[in-house]
């Protein structure tokens, strides 16, 4: 059996952290702002759509943000450590290897045969037990697993698990 790649990102990390301890966010535009609330450092989907980018200042972001009564939070990166280590004790229950690659981000390793099954129910499961929602992306290597988590992020037909390990 051939051994693959996984690469579980967490979608909108800190916004989705935020949104676990207020699910009435879910749906909204939300950004997380950088220390001292200089930049932007993660958007919802919603503000993402509203033309909010990464890193942009917080004083330029401010006219859409109030326009369109966007919910910004100073960042709390003990809450965000605290979740990440949930999220990856979760996923580290399924899979023989994980390597912490970021704090939202984490390489898995699949046995094959099986991985997309699996990769599902750990979607499913990380959801359940933490609140976060997270993309995986199966591959070959760690460079095609990335990138097949973007696609995962990016095309919601495939209901945030995308396999480019290839046939068996």
């Amino acid at each position: 059996m051939k051994r693959l790649f996984g690469l579980i990102d967490a979608n909108n990390f800190y916004v989705s952290c935020e949104r676990v301890f207020c699910p009435a966010l879910e749906g909204r535009p939300v950004v997380v702002l950088s220390n001292n609330d200089g930049n932007v450092v993660a958007r919802s989907n919603e503000a993402k759509a509203l033309g909010i980018t990464m890193g942009m200042p917080f004083f330029k972001a401010r006219p859409v943000i109030e326009r369109h009564g966007v919910t910004w939070f100073s960042s709390n990166y003990t809450l965000y450590g605290d979740l990440s280590r949930r999220v990856f004790d979760t996923i580290d229950q399924f899979v023989p290897a994980l390597e912490h690659y970021s704090i939202d981000e984490a390489f898995v390793q699949f046995d094959g045969g099986h991985q997309e099954e699996d990769a599902r129910e750990i979607k499913r499961t990380v959801r359940r037990w933490t609140g976060i929602p997270v993309s995986v992306g199966i591959g070959p290597t760690k460079v095609l697993a990335k990138v097949a988590s973007a696609i995962a992020k990016r095309r919601p037909e495939h209901g945030g698990v995308v396999d480019l390990s290839g046939p068996d």
